[in-house]
């Protein structure tokens, strides 16, 4: 059982990445300057960029925006479930 729980924290993260990636695109499609060394550093600020820009063209955050937190909160989610099943 723990070993499906990492793995769905595994493949969780890995669709967090894919959401960052695309919204990092996002941004520096509209002209956003991405510094890809500090972008994990400062990942939660280009997130904000892309809901407020997202949120003035269309009045809500873009769909990028939801599956990034999503997935984020199922991978902690699932890692630590995963953690707890293998410790008993």
């Amino acid at each position: 059982m723990s070993e499906i729980l990492l793995v769905a924290a595994i493949l969780s993260a890995l669709w967090g990445v894919v959401s960052s990636i695309a919204i990092m695109s996002f941004l520096s499609q509209r002209g956003e300057k991405i510094n890809i060394f500090l972008m994990r550093l400062w990942f939660f600020r280009y997130l904000n960029r892309y809901s407020e820009i997202t949120t003035a063209e269309s009045g809500r955050p873009g769909p990028w925006f939801y599956s990034c937190i999503v997935s984020m909160i199922l991978a902690l989610v699932f890692g630590i479930a995963g953690i707890i099943a293998r410790t008993r």
